[in-house]
This record gives structure tokens, C-alpha cells and sequence, in this order.
């Protein structure tokens, strides 16, 4: 019923003329997996015109890391939806737990991006998850619903679907530790019973919630084979491109 979507988020990665060579390497590879799953990519901003002239028509998607809630105005270094638009972008990352830990944005700033997103017409993936520690508290239910309670609040029933959510364990990103298929599992069904106390069950069913934090090619097609795991948010396997279409076939 929900179309799988895998997110390939490069961080500060790549200049644009490798992001081309990037984008061009992956391009043939995900292609035949196009019609039973939604395929994103995410470059820096100075990569984004560049990548979109290499997948602009091919069907994949082109995202953007992270964006300000405001069309335009002093905000040094920031970028706007529009902005964001006119480069061809359909996807936005916010929330991500870099951009919480490093730029100090809170649930009430990720919110206002959220509806932003939604009001430009992009399609925000929202990041959500807990840390070791908050884990190892029991305090998984309280902090990764909160986060999703937060970051969705006066989003209207009827734009809850255009949301993609992405749950991401801190402990996870970038460590080479992964949670259990059983584990991300648990936490995909927590957030989709949520969802239908917010929404409804009809919206709820067509929410999509990746899974991010270290997923490799070895291990995507067991995470991704989960009832409520719609897909993935990738990072380091993301940078290559034979590893992230192994991912993408994973998702069925």
C-alpha cells in the first residue's frame, strides 16, 4: 500500500562536480527499481543545480538537507523553500539529529520548517530519534514520540500524508551500530500508532517512516521487509553508488 522511498542524504560531501559524477553512477543503476520505489538524493546546496541537470526527468528525486522557515530575509546562510524549489528540489531533510546536536534547532524550529515545507509544497522528511542514553533510560517511547508530536503539530489531517517521517537512532548514525530489524520495528510501530491517535487510521497507513542509522547493503532487505519500515534514510552507504542501488533493490 505505501510506495518505499530511499533517501540518500550526502551531508557535507562531494563538490558539485563530484556530486555529478555521483549522481550520474547511481542513475542507471536505481532506474529499473523506479516503479516500486521512490528514490531520492540529497547534496549539499552548492550541488543541487548540478545534480538536478544530471536527474532532472529521470524520475528520481532531488532533495535538500535542510531549509529556514521564512521565504527570505536576514538570515545569513540560510536558504528558503523557494530557493529550494527553483533548484529542482521535491524533498527537503529537517530535523536531522546533526542539525539538532550541532546547530542547536529545537521541536518549535522544526515544526515551523515542517509547515513551511508543506505550505511551499515540498515534501519534508523529518527526522526523529533518541540517544544512548535515552534509550538505555527507557525513555524511547517518550523522546521519539515526542519529537513526531512536536514536529507535526497544526499539520492538517489531509497534509499528514505528503510527510515522510524518519526515524533515525542517534546511537546509530554513522557508528556502524545498527538496531535490530525487531528493534526498529518496534519504535516504526510506536510512532505509526501515533500517527493514527493524530490522524486517523487512514492517514496513519499512508504515512511512510524510513529507517536511518547505518543501514549497508547487507543489512536493508531484513530491515526493510518490516510492516511499518517504509524505506530508508541513507548517509555513508549513500556515497557510493553500487552499495545505495543495493539499497534501493532491498526496498520492494
Amino acid at each position: 500500500m505505501r510506495k518505499p522511498i530511499v533517501a540518500g542524504n550526502w551531508k557535507m560531501h562531494k563538490t558539485a562536480e563530484e556530486a555529478v559524477d555521483l549522481a550520474q553512477a547511481i542513475a542507471p543503476l536505481v532506474a529499473p527499481s523506479l516503479t516500486s520505489c521512490d528514490v531520492v538524493l540529497c547534496p549539499t546546496y552548492t550541488s543541487l543545480g548540478a545534480v538536478h541537470g544530471v536527474i532532472g526527468g529521470s524520475g528520481i528525486g532531488l532533495g535538500a538537507q535542510n531549509m529556514h522557515w521564512e521565504g527570505e530575509g536576514a538570515y545569513t546562510g540560510d536558504i528558503s523553500p523557494a530557493m529550494i524549489l527553483t533548484s529542482g528540489c521535491a524533498y527537503v531533510i529537517l530535523g536531522h539529529s546533526e542539525r539538532r546536536q550541532y546547530a542547536l534547532e529545537s521541536d518549535e524550529m522544526i515544526n515551523r520548517k515542517t509547515l513551511a515545507a508543506l505550505a511551499a509544497g515540498l515534501t519534508p522528511i523529518v527526522c526523529i530519534g533518541e540517544q544512548l542514553e535515552q534509550r538505555e533510560a527507557g525513555r524511547v517511547e517518550e523522546i521519539v514520540i515526542g519529537q513526531v508530536r512536536a514536529a507535526l503539530e497544526d499539520v492538517e489531517v489531509d497534509r499528514a500524508p505528503s510527510i515522510v517521517l524518519a526515524y533515525e537512532p542517534v546511537w546509530a548514525i554513522g557508528t556502524g551500530k545498527t538496531a535490530t530489524a525487531g528493534q526498529a520495528e518496534e519504535v516504526h510501530a510506536l510512532i505509526r500508532s501515533f500517527l493514527t491517535e493524530r490522524f486517523g487510521r487512514e492517514a496513519a497507513d499512508a504515512m511512510r517512516i524510513q529507517y536511518g542509522g547505518s543501514v549497508k547493503a547487507e543489512n536493508a532487505e531484513e530491515l526493510f521487509s518490516q510492516e511499518n519500515i517504509d524505506g530508508g534514510l541513507i548517509g555513508g552507504a549513500a556515497l557510493q553508488a553500487d552499495s545505495f542501488a543495493a539499497i534501493v533493490k532491498a526496498a520492494k
